[in-house]
């Protein structure tokens, strides 16, 4: 057993990434698309975030279809305010549209 009272807490292995979230300020908006579908798009993203990952995450959350594209995620459906609490919770600035 070790002496450091400090073993036992649960350090992150990058502690600044959530910083990293927190000051991002993304922007979410809903477009029609081809036959007056709604999608929504995230964009605002910088610097190392997982686009990829974060994508799987929201679309597995809300049970919908969506790609990454040039910097931004964009998911099938009229989901805005369910994204927004999704992405509040992982510690994401929300600025809508």
């Amino acid at each position: 057993m070790s002496d450091d009272p400090f073993d036992e807490i649960d350090v992150p292995d990058d502690p600044l990434a959530d910083l990293d979230r927190a000051t991002q300020q993304l922007t979410l908006r809903t477009e029609r698309r081809r036959y007056d579908k709604p999608v929504v798009i995230i964009e605002g993203f910088e610097g190392e975030t997982d686009l990829e990952a974060l994508a799987s995450e929201l679309k597995s959350a809300l049970g919908t279809g969506g790609t990454v594209t040039d910097g931004t995620i964009e998911l099938q459906g009229d989901h805005k305010s369910r994204v927004k609490t999704l992405l509040e919770e992982r510690g994401f600035q929300i600025n809508s549209v």
